[in-house]
């Protein structure tokens, strides 16, 4: 994998939503917590929330009741939803943890009608780690995370992998200076003020922040946003 510039631009438009009340699914919605927001912003006549981890969608179901959303435990590589169903796909920091981004957008080509759009945020492997502190933050991760070592993909590849599926229109924005890094910056000042937690889980915790801002700063990862529409 080589340090790449996005192939794809970003228009610079305003990406148009779905239209008000049509079927929107949130793929890999985690607890749920973007739920509400997507609700109040995209106005769906129905909202559907794909989840792999039913406990997740246990603990998460006061907000997908609140977001009057419809809870269906599925894989985001073989969605359990009628072809050519959906007007639009959201999905938020999950498709790297999906079994295959190329499955994932595959189906996302299979049930959006023509004319559904799809959007989603994902982290980018922008180059392999060389020096031994890269290797081990980044294996670390891997680890942590539970991620496979072939979802680390520049942003290049994720959007081929979009416009094999089939999927028009494939839009890329690297935009990790204004989500990494406030990140970063946040959870750095929480651990400093923290006093409550036993000090190996503080230790392990900032060992952890210092290995992820060392990938950001050698330009080893990065923020994206993707959007794709279904011809």
């Amino acid at each position: 994998m080589r340090p790449n510039r996005p192939a794809v631009g970003w228009s610079g438009r305003s990406p148009q939503p779905s239209p008000p009340g049509g079927v929107i699914l949130d793929v890999g919605n985690g607890l749920g917590t973007q739920d509400c927001l997507i609700a109040e912003t995209s106005r769906p006549r129905r909202l559907v929330a794909v989840n792999i981890t039913e406990w997740q969608l246990t603990v998460g179901k006061d907000r997908l009741r609140q977001a009057a959303a419809a809870p269906v435990a599925g894989d985001a590589a073989r969605l359990p939803i009628a072809s050519q169903t959906v007007d639009g796909i959201i999905s938020v920091e999950a498709a790297f943890h999906f079994r295959s981004r190329e499955a994932f957008f595959a189906e996302c080509y299979r049930v959006l009608r023509p004319g559904g759009v799809l959007s989603i945020s994902d982290i980018s492997a922008q180059r392999w780690p060389v020096t031994p502190a890269e290797l081990l933050a980044g294996l670390t991760q891997l680890r942590v995370f539970g991620l496979r070592r072939t979802m680390a993909v520049t942003a290049g590849q994720i959007a081929a992998e979009a416009r094999a599926a089939g999927l028009a229109e494939v839009q890329v924005r690297r935009c990790g200076e204004r989500v990494i890094a406030p990140a970063l910056r946040l959870t750095a000042q929480r651990l400093k003020n923290t006093t409550a937690a036993p000090a190996g889980q503080h230790a392990a915790a900032r060992l952890l922040l210092w290995q992820v801002n060392l990938l950001w700063q050698r330009q080893i990862i990065d923020y994206l946003l993707l959007r794709a529409i279904r011809p």
